[in-house]
């Protein structure tokens, strides 16, 4: 008897996160609060489309002439509306350069597959507790993940000192994953110090800071929540990092992100985003118009 392909598949744990939203939408109680996405939420329950965004659409309901391809790099003019929003002091850095993506998670996803094509023995340093999804994006490509505590939850504190330990014992091109504000799942951020000390811990030792910005301005305000980025921006010459908009715009079906990369030169930068559009041809040909 001939073996079968899908026969050879095992079956996959369950997410816990999935199996409490179930358990939430079980509950027949009025006054339940389901906590397991990170949607923002009216007092009935509801995720409204903010007023712009509906404005926005008929706006492009009435003028769009076209729906042909725009090409892996999507809506350039996105990216480049993005640059003083993300970048600040930055913006108009030419070593820097961002691309559209399909969400946060299309940010990551490429930006680890392009560590992985530049150096496949990179490890991946990732505090926990973390974004679930963040160590199965990182093992799809194949890196080594390095884990370390980052938050205590019975004294309710950011372990400060265990993480300057372990990027002490990080090799030179090694990855540092770093939450860019509103820590998920934790709401624990680095203060301006702390970011202080791991933007020179990268730039001294040699590593690449992966700064995941999805809530900016959820935090403190558009430019407090990008500050420890700018600082990593200001001290390392390599950074990546993936944006959303689809949190602080309310378009999380839309898939609204992008990806941005920093290196020492702006040559080296066009680079590294051939190889992030050859990249994005292979996994999604080109993102999705709409909410960019």
């Amino acid at each position: 008897d001939k073996p079968k392909l899908f026969d050879r598949l095992q079956a996959q744990p369950s997410d816990p996160l999935l199996a409490l939203i179930g358990l939430a939408k079980a509950d027949t109680r009025p006054e339940k609060i389901d906590v397991g996405v990170g949607v923002y939420r009216g007092a009935a329950g509801t995720t409204p489309i903010l007023r712009a965004v509906k404005q926005a659409e008929r706006i492009l309901i009435e003028t769009q002439e076209t729906k042909a391809y725009l090409g892996s790099a999507g809506d350039r003019r996105f990216a480049e509306l993005l640059r003083p929003i993300l970048l600040g002091p930055r913006a108009n850095d030419e070593t820097i350069a961002g691309v559209q993506t399909p969400g946060g998670c299309g940010a990551l996803r490429l930006g680890f597959e392009l560590i992985a094509t530049a150096n496949p023995n990179a490890r991946v340093f990732v505090g926990t507790p973390t974004w679930p999804n963040h160590p199965p994006i990182i093992g799809a490509v194949g890196l080594e993940i390095v884990e370390y505590p980052y938050y205590d939850r019975g004294e309710r504190r950011i372990c400060f000192e265990r993480m300057t330990e372990a990027l002490g014992r990080a090799e030179a091109g090694d990855v540092v994953l770093l939450h860019g504000c509103c820590h998920n799942p934790t709401g624990a951020d680095l203060d301006t110090d702390q970011w202080a000390e791991v933007a020179r811990i990268c730039s001294t030792r040699g590593l690449i800071p992966f700064v995941d910005i999805a809530y900016q301005g959820f935090g403190r305000g558009l430019d407090e929540d990008s500050a420890g980025l700018w600082m990593i921006l200001d001290q390392c010459d390599e950074v990546i990092a993936a944006q959303s908009c689809d949190k602080n715009f309310s378009v999380y079906r839309d898939r609204v992100g992008s990806l941005w990369i920093k290196t020492g030169s702006a040559s080296a930068t066009a680079t590294a985003m051939g190889h992030v559009f050859q990249r994005a041809r292979e996994m999604w040909s080109m993102p999705p118009d709409h909410g960019a």
